[in-house]
């Protein structure tokens, strides 16, 4: 795949991650509405002003939240993925040293081997 296409994929998935942001805020204040509306519908006293009120703080409360909670869930997940690199360049460095070393000693057997016939020619 050449430059531009990793670039087009990148743009898909971007442009994907906007559309499911979109439709997950516009699930969430559909919610946020229906327990408002469950909620001021058991306070029959309200007036109709009031009960928009009430409704428009509950929805504003209840997006505030989601807020919160996405960023915390996204902000830990940047958290668990450095994490995760990191482990995975130790584990990467551990294995070319095991592997450089293994090496040097198969190279180091190869000689103790052949050395004494190489010195007897």
């Amino acid at each position: 795949m050449n430059a531009a296409g990793a670039t087009g994929a990148g743009d898909v998935a971007a442009g994907i991650n906007r559309i499911e942001g979109y439709l997950l805020l516009h699930r969430e204040q559909d919610i946020a509405r229906e327990r408002a509306r469950r909620f001021t519908g058991r306070l029959d006293w309200l007036t109709s002003a009031q009960r928009a009120e009430v409704e428009r703080l509950y929805v504003q409360d209840q997006l505030t939240a989601t807020e919160r909670n996405l960023r915390q869930v996204a902000r830990r997940c940047d958290e668990l993925r450095g994490e995760y690199q990191e482990t995975y360049r130790a584990l990467r460095r551990r294995l070319l040293v095991a592997c450089l070393l293994g090496g040097g000693a198969a190279l180091l057997l190869v000689l103790a081997v052949t050395a004494p016939a190489l010195a007897a020619r």
